[in-house]
């Protein structure tokens, strides 16, 4: 859906992007990454033709993105990080006004109007933006955002200044819009990741320091490492004593790297021991020690 070849931009002598290379599957939720400062808004804005860059190519559906012609803006629906609104204005006037300068029909913004303010969660909303929380803002930007059914909704750090009710609730909208749209979104925020994303790519020093399915990713720098919890101390001293890759991290709590000794090993002693386990969990990898080790590279 979005495809971006060596993409570089310079601000005076600074290069914010640095041959950037970046692919969003079709109806993918896509976690773009990168700390603050990153580069992530900068490469937004060129992707709706606002910046232009120094170098290289996007596509969106296919279609290359030129730099003051927003032709490819009709694939794209945007929220940036602080919406703006006429704050006079209601939510179902504020999408009617917004319908009727993309040139929808009447009974189209009615229709979709109504479709959308009950998606996320504003359908009985008949207060003033004005009197509006950051969520519920938010939210209206989403709606905004998918008014005219987008193949691709851009969200520029969606939770970043929210509680985490309102977290939960766009984190929520958007799983549910990614039948009708692919996602990107742009975050520092690894458990938002975590919760939704299908794909991501962290972006480090202006270029993608990795990128694929986030599962994908996970199983190639998953350990061969398990942690262990025995319903007695004792129990896990006996562990310790009897298997040298066993360390113990709490009272009854221990970590086994798997060298000389398996889990399958630890297991057949502790069934004909008869140890009672509380615990046995394989240790995953997370995206907060993924993001550390791209960023210390």
């Amino acid at each position: 859906m979005l495809q971006i070849t060596n993409l570089k931009k310079r601000f005076g002598d600074k290069e914010v992007i640095s041959g950037l290379n970046l692919a969003v599957p079709e109806h993918s939720i896509f976690g773009f990454i990168g700390k603050n400062g990153a580069g992530k808004t900068t490469t937004m804005k060129m992707v709706l033709g606002l910046l232009k860059p120094d170098e290289g190519e996007i596509t969106v559906a296919g279609e290359k993105v030129l730099y003051g012609q927003t032709v490819t803006n009709r694939h794209i629906g945007y929220l940036p990080d602080v919406p703006e609104y006429y704050s006079f204005m209601t939510a179902p006037e504020y999408l009617t006004f917004c319908g009727e300068i993309t040139g929808m029909n009447k009974n189209e913004i009615i229709e979709r109007r109504r479709e959308l303010l009950e998606l996320v969660g504003l359908g009985d909303e008949k207060h003033r933006i004005k009197g509006f929380s950051r969520g519920m803002k938010q939210r209206l930007g989403i709606a905004q955002a998918l008014l005219n059914r987008p193949k691709l909704l851009i969200c520029d750090e969606p939770t970043s200044a929210l509680d985490p009710v309102g977290r939960k609730e766009i984190l929520d909208i958007l799983l549910k819009v990614r039948e009708q749209t692919t996602v990107l979104f742009s975050t520092h925020i690894l458990s938002d990741v975590e919760r939704i994303c299908t794909d991501i790519a962290f972006l480090n020093d202006g270029v993608i320091s990795m990128q694929g399915k986030l599962s994908d990713i996970k199983a190639g720098y998953r350990t061969e490492e398990y942690w262990l919890e025995t319903e007695k101390e004792r129990d896990a001293q006996v562990l310790i004593n009897t298997f040298e890759d066993c360390r113990q991290i709490e009272n009854n709590k221990l970590v086994l790297r798997e060298k000389d000794n398996t889990i399958y090993d630890v297991l057949n002693y502790v069934t004909n021991n008869r140890i009672p386990l509380l615990k046995l969990e394989r240790k995953e990898p997370s995206l907060e020690s993924l993001f550390m080790e791209v960023v210390e590279r």
